[in-house]
């Protein structure tokens, strides 16, 4: 649909949470990565392995916490669970059975479906926040929405298909080997699609901007980081550690800050209208301190449990082992449980009618504000 076919006028530089919020958001927390990548080159561990001070800070504080902030999106409000208990109910009992179901079959084939459902949620993650953007704008012009999907689909896609065609990398998703090898290099097909899908991107993005004067600088932030640091994180370097504060940061970080604004959107406005300044501003201290210290407790003790029984790698920071014998088969399948609700959900949960709050992100004339 072109723009004269519709109705609804184009909105001037819109931002999902607000300028300020969206910029820390995206530009934040892409800037985050850089520096990690800095501070690794200082610290000469830029091409090695993730020690264990990145792992705490990005795989147990921000990755596995992301996947638990779910639980205030559903879990943790009995009012949500009341709306579809069947969705809520049997989406973790179905992750366990077919987990169980594949790992008792063969662990690899378990952590090869698990590695690619990640894949799959990552990228669509950031192709969600693309058409967040595009709905804040009532920009529904076809050709505009091909050139916007191409973009952030191929900024994924073709570093992921440079790393299946270039087998073995010193890094992988979960475990090694959990990536098929491609027999042939597609990353050479693809490339020249990947670097017309973003001057294309670009161009449509400037023209917009300068002669239209229809900025959207979230949007153009979210494409930009999302290129950056997948290509730099997969393509550029070959380490673990660059991969997994590139690719980590960017991803559960805006979660979060959804998750949390979620909340604050699902407030009436009137049950803190009669509030202070200063009673509401310790309202979202306790709310936020609530949110982020539960979701580490929760993350804290799935990484136990998986370090004891599983893994046995950071008894500095969770103890000795323990022994799961004869439970081999069904302590990973129950502990991947979170994860695989969160990706499966995460297909429901956001859409425009789930909830009032959720329309009102993606909403060209809301703006949602802390009560």
């Amino acid at each position: 649909m072109s723009r004269a076919a519709s109705n609804t006028p184009l909105t001037k530089s819109p931002w999902l949470f607000g300028p300020r919020i969206d910029v820390l958001t995206f530009g934040g927390s892409c800037l985050l990565a850089f520096a990690f990548l800095g501070i690794g080159n200082y610290f000469g561990v830029l091409h090695d392995d993730t020690p264990d001070w990145t792992w705490v800070i990005a795989i147990l504080l921000i990755d596995v916490a992301h996947v638990y902030a779910t639980g205030f999106r559903v879990y943790f409000d009995p009012g949500e669970l009341r709306r579809r208990p069947w969705l809520y109910g049997l989406t973790p009992v179905l992750a366990f059975t077919v987990g169980w179901a594949f790992y008792s079959e063969s662990s690899a084939m378990f952590w090869r479906c698990l590695a690619y459902l990640a894949v799959f949620h990552f990228i669509r993650q950031q192709y969600g926040w693309v058409a967040l953007y595009r709905r804040k704008a009532n920009d529904h012009g076809a050709i505009g929405k091909w050139i916007d999907t191409a973009a952030i689909y191929l900024a994924t896609v073709y570093p992921l298909v440079y790393w299946h065609s270039n087998l073995p990398r010193k890094f992988w998703w979960f475990q090694a080997n959990d990536f098929a090898a491609l027999s042939l290099d597609l990353s050479v097909v693809l490339e020249p699609f990947y670097w017309i899908s973003l001057v294309a991107y670009a161009s449509r993005s400037f023209y917009r901007g300068f002669v239209a004067g229809q900025w959207n600088p979230g949007k153009d932030l979210v494409v930009s980081t999302t290129a950056l640091c997948w290509y730099v994180g997969i393509i550029v370097f070959n380490s673990d550690y660059a991969f997994t504060v590139t690719n980590v940061i960017i991803h559960g970080i805006p979660y979060l800050v959804l998750v949390y604004w979620y909340q604050q959107a699902a407030v009436s406005p009137d049950a803190t209208s009669d509030q202070t300044t200063d009673q509401r501003r310790t309202r979202m201290i306790w709310q936020l301190s609530r949110f982020v210290g539960l979701i580490w407790v929760l993350a804290y003790v799935e990484e136990l449990v998986w370090d004891r029984g599983v893994w046995h790698e950071r008894e500095w920071l969770f103890g000795s082992a323990w022994n799961f014998e004869g439970l081999e088969t069904v302590i990973p399948p129950l502990l991947a449980v979170p994860q695989v609700t969160h990706y499966v959900l995460d297909g429901f949960i956001w859409r425009r009618r789930s909830h009032h709050a959720v329309a009102r992100i993606g909403s060209s004339n809301a703006k949602i504000t802390v009560h």
